[in-house]
Order: C-alpha cells, then structure tokens, then sequence
C-alpha cells in the first residue's frame, strides 16, 4: 500500500526550544496521527 503522505527528518522549534527533532513517519490511509510539540 503506498503511503498518503512521507515526512522524513521534520523538525519544529519553538524560540531556542527544539519540540520536535527529526521525525519520520509515513500516514497510510485509514490512519489518523498527530503531532505534538
């Protein structure tokens, strides 16, 4: 099954705080995820 959407190393950052660093995954239909950071 091919995947909806790939992200590969996303990271966020707040000011100087880092929330998130270099995550990967990838969203398969029928899947619901969320991010939070």
């Amino acid at each position: 099954m091919t995947p909806l959407l790939t992200t590969k190393g996303l990271s966020r950052q707040f000011g100087g705080l880092r929330a998130v660093d270099g995550v990967d995954f990838a969203l398969m239909p029928g899947e619901i995820r969320a991010v939070i950071g």
